[in-house]
């Protein structure tokens, strides 16, 4: 298995037939060298090349953790609103 970390303008190695099955990591992707047949459709001649189409598994880093707080830094301060008036007289 041949793995990498992109760089800058890193040029990716040549997929001939000694590294067909091997993988690399390029631009966050998880390419693969791969013998791919050509055709008059396409208009490509068959040769190995590397598969680093949307459905190749993601390689990038996994995000650091961040920190979580449960409860904001800052309390809220609210303006106080005057409290329910009592529907009939409290007890004596």
């Amino acid at each position: 298995m041949f793995l990498t970390l992109p760089a800058a303008a890193q040029i990716p190695p040549a997929c001939n037939n000694a590294r067909e099955g091997q993988l690399i990591c390029m631009a966050g992707r998880l390419c693969a060298c791969r013998y791919e047949t050509g055709g008059s459709l396409t208009g490509r001649p068959s040769a190995h090349r590397w598969d680093c189409g949307p459905l190749r598994p993601d390689c990038r880093p996994e995000p650091m953790p961040q920190a979580t707080i449960p409860f904001p830094i800052f309390p809220q301060v609210f303006p106080q609103r005057p409290g329910p008036v009592a529907p009939f007289p409290p007890p004596k």
